[in-house]
């Protein structure tokens, strides 16, 4: 048996509204005699939708303190920051607004996009809302084929704007978790294993498109599968990503704070120190 269709429905609907376009970022005041200065590019991953904690609720982009970015830049106050993330960014609107805001004397680039190019809460809120698997394999075939069609250039383009922009910075592309243990605790209830198997699956393809494109941009990718496999929905483990969450549906299938803390904090300082 599944959970109601409709009350998903509602959830996803309110998770898809968060989408925006970023408005100006926030900047860390370091002063003249800072030590380098890291820009974080991307979507809801990079901020706060997961962690429950923001600076403003009400703010288009739902930034907040305990991201990944924010905590790599806390643990290194003397290099200048500049938070250009914001809730619902795809590739285009990374290159019309969040890109200019890196600047040559940049040393470090974060960038996590490429999800809502394919539309993968489109594709999640078919998998629930579908009663046959198929239906759900077919969806999310056709958001493989999109990966590789239309955000494989994408990403090239962006990619290549970032290091025009930024020809000294050290760039780190940060990948997505998949979202599920396969064979897991979660029962019989929700979404089958056979349509949690393809949801990993997108995953597995936007880390293929993602990291050959970085590849070929000279850029380092890091990879969130192997941190997050032990810490999925269904892991039996503490969860680093968030279930449907009923109470505040704008957290659902986001990193948690532990995710951000635990998973992609260890990660990227162990990349760039």
């Amino acid at each position: 048996m599944r959970s109601p269709r409709t009350l998903v429905a509602t959830a996803l609907l309110a998770l898809v509204a968060t989408l925006t376009l970023a408005p100006p970022a926030q900047a860390a005041d370091s002063g003249a005699q800072a030590a380098g200065k890291y820009v974080a590019l991307g979507d809801s991953y990079t901020t706060a939708p997961g962690t429950g904690t923001y600076d403003d609720p009400d703010a288009e982009c739902r930034r907040g303190p305990l991201t990944y970015p924010r905590l790599w830049a806390a643990a290194h106050p003397s290099v200048s920051f500049v938070e250009a993330a914001c809730s619902g960014a795809t590739t285009a609107e990374l290159l019309a607004s969040q890109v200019p805001q890196i600047t040559p004397d940049t040393t470090l680039v974060t960038i996590q996009v490429g999800g809502n190019d394919v539309g993968f809460v489109d594709v999640l809120t078919n998998c629930i809302l579908t009663i046959d698997d198929q239906d759900c394999l077919d969806g999310v075939a056709l958001a493989e084929q999109a990966a590789h069609a239309a955000l494989s250039p994408a990403l090239a383009q962006t990619y290549a704007a970032v290091r025009a922009a930024a020809p000294s910075a050290q760039v780190v592309v940060v990948g997505y978790p998949r979202l599920y243990t396969i064979g897991g605790n979660c029962g019989i209830l929700g979404l089958s294993d056979r349509e949690r198997t393809a949801l990993n699956g997108a995953a597995d393809t936007l880390a293929t498109v993602m990291s050959q494109r970085a590849a070929e941009a000279g850029f380092q990718f890091l990879d969130a599968r192997p941190v997050f496999d032990p810490h999925t929905l269904c892991s039996g483990n503490s969860e680093w990503v968030t279930s449907l969450e009923w109470s505040d549906l704008n957290e659902s299938y986001h990193p948690n704070q532990a995710g951000h803390r635990d998973g992609y904090l260890p990660a990227l300082t162990a990349l760039t120190g």
